[in-house]
């Protein structure tokens, strides 16, 4: 069997539905010879069997259990076969084969480790979500999403160097992740694309955003409200990426900053908002952060 020019990788968590419009996007759509890899990440019932019935052609990997998102594609990682990884998120979908140029791209360069499309979002067609990101700051780990949630006119169509992918796409080649080590499950939920990242530059590699793609995304564009599961890992994985990844001075900094400064303030505000539940969580992240080893 020949060699696939191309492995995607996705994750599903109950979730089907959008996994089979994603699927179904690249069987219309997709140019080149690919495999489709879904890890069925500790859905409550077994979606793997309903996915390999619909879609007998993709490889379908049970997990039994939920092993987060970097968990679960680094499951995928170990059954794919070819030279570039496309990782991609199950509520996206695509409208075209311009990946293709992405491949290409690689296969051209090979200093690069990494490549995001532009990301739109779904709900309101020609609004960015993605044209690349901003660096994190030392102490505060702040970065932003360049051209979010601005209308997609043309002014983000050049690509340029970014110091992190996007976790809902990004192509990366398997040599980068020989060297950089795959995505590291300590995060579980966020932050571990960037972490990453980072390791992937440190590697020798460079990362792009590159507008020759486009991806959909189904993430909603209005601003809404955390989760308390979010405000848990969020708060978590800053202080666990800042003891990680930064420099002695500047991880002590970063990692007061965040415990006596951002964390009382956050709290303070869900409590007067009447989130409760969200301060519980930032707090429990706090602890969750103090206890890992």
């Amino acid at each position: 069997m020949q060699q696939p020019e191309l492995s995607i990788i996705t994750v599903n968590y109950n979730g089907i539905a959008d996994t089979a419009e994603l699927i179904e996007s690249f069987q219309s759509h997709m140019t080149i010879s690919y495999e489709m890899i879904v890890v069925d990440n500790g859905s409550r019932e077994d979606e793997s069997g309903m996915l390999k019935k619909q879609f007998p052609y993709i490889k379908v990997i049970r997990s039994e259990t939920n092993r987060g998102f970097a968990g679960g594609n680094n499951l995928g990682i170990t059954h794919a076969s070819a030279d570039l990884l496309l990782f991609i998120n199950n509520d996206t979908y695509v409208k075209d084969d311009s990946l293709v140029h992405l491949l290409e791209r690689m296969n051209n360069e090979p200093s690069l480790g990494g490549i995001s499309p532009k990301i739109l979002f779904a709900d309101q067609e020609g609004l960015i979500q993605f044209a690349g990101y901003t660096p994190l700051s030392k102490i505060t780990l702040r970065n932003n999403l360049i051209g979010f949630r601005e209308p997609d006119v043309g002014q983000f169509d050049n690509s340029i160097y970014t110091p992190y992918l996007h976790g809902a796409a990004m192509l990366v080649r398997k040599e980068a992740v020989d060297k950089a080590g795959m995505m590291p499950e300590i995060y579980f939920l966020y932050y571990e694309e960037l972490d990453w990242s980072l390791h992937i530059r440190l590697a020798g590699y460079q990362l792009e955003y590159n507008p020759a793609a486009r991806v959909f995304h189904k993430e909603s564009s209005s601003v809404g409200q955390d989760s308390p599961l979010k405000a848990f890992y969020m708060t978590r994985n800053r202080l666990l990426f800042a003891k990680r990844n930064l420099p002695p001075f500047y991880r002590s900094l970063s990692i007061a900053y965040q415990l006596f400064l951002v964390l009382p303030k956050r709290v303070f505000k869900a409590l007067i908002t009447g989130k409760s539940d969200l301060a519980m969580a930032m707090i429990k992240g706090c602890f969750a952060f103090l206890r890992l080893q």
